[in-house]
C-alpha cells in the first residue's frame, strides 16, 4: 500500500505544471511560445528574458526549483521515511517523471523532464547521482549546442555513476525508463551530429 500510495502522490505532483503556470501568473504568456515549445522551466527563463530584458532567472529559477522539487520530495519521503524500498522504488521514483510527461493538465502531453530527473534521482540516491548527471550535462554543454545531446551523455554519465557506485537492480530498472524517455522526447535533436561550440573550433586565417 505504500508503494501504491506514493506512486499516486509522486503522479499528481509531478503532473503540476509549475513553468506554464508561472508564465502565466508572472509574464501573462504562454511558455510554449517560446524556445521549443517545451513547458518547462527553460523556455520559461527564454520567454522572461524575451519580455523582461534578461529577466527571465525570475521566473526561471523559481520554475526549475519547483519541478526539481516535484520529483525529489515524494520520492525522498517515500524512500527514507514512507517505508518504500527496493522494487518498490521503481513505480515511485518514476511517478514524477511520468507526471511531468504525461500530465493530465495538458492532455496527457507535458515537458522533457529535465528538472524532474535531477529531482527523483535526488530522492532515490541523495547528492551522488544527480551530482554525476549535472557534471556530465555541464560538460557536454560546454562543448557543443545541442540539449538533446548533453542529456543523452549525461544519462551516460548517470549510468556509469550507477553502475560504480549504487549498483541495483531497481535502480538500473528506474533509469532505463528514464533514460528511453528523455532520448524520445530528445529524438529529433538527436538526428543531427553534435555541433562543437566556436571556441572549440580550430581557427583558420
Amino acid at each position: 500500500m505504500n508503494t501504491l500510495y506514493w506512486s499516486i502522490i509522486g503522479f499528481l505532483l509531478g503532473s503540476m505544471m509549475f513553468s506554464l503556470w508561472l508564465g502565466r501568473l508572472v509574464l501573462h504568456v504562454d511558455v510554449r511560445d517560446f524556445g521549443d515549445g517545451n513547458p518547462g522551466a527553460g523556455n520559461a527563463w527564454r520567454a522572461g528574458d524575451a519580455l523582461r530584458a534578461g529577466g527571465g532567472w525570475r521566473v526561471g529559477v523559481p520554475a526549475a526549483l519547483l519541478d526539481y522539487s516535484k520529483g525529489a520530495v515524494p520520492v525522498a519521503l517515500a524512500h527514507y521515511s514512507g517505508g518504500v524500498s527496493d522494487w518498490g522504488l521503481v513505480p515511485v521514483g518514476l511517478a514524477p517523471f511520468l507526471g511531468h510527461y504525461f500530465s493530465p493538465f495538458l492532455h496527457f502531453r507535458g515537458g522533457k523532464g529535465v528538472a524532474v530527473t535531477f529531482g527523483l534521482w535526488t530522492g532515490l540516491t541523495g547528492l551522488g547521482a544527480p551530482l554525476a548527471l549535472g557534471v556530465t550535462c555541464g560538460v557536454l554543454w560546454a562543448l557543443q549546442r545541442a540539449d538533446g545531446w548533453t542529456m543523452f551523455w549525461g544519462m551516460a554519465g548517470l549510468l556509469a555513476f550507477l553502475l560504480l557506485r549504487v549498483p541495483a537492480a531497481p535502480l538500473f530498472s528506474v533509469w532505463m525508463v528514464n533514460a528511453a524517455l528523455i532520448v524520445w522526447r530528445h529524438r529529433r535533436e538527436l538526428r543531427d551530429p553534435m555541433h562543437l561550440r566556436s571556441w572549440h573550433l580550430p581557427r583558420t586565417g
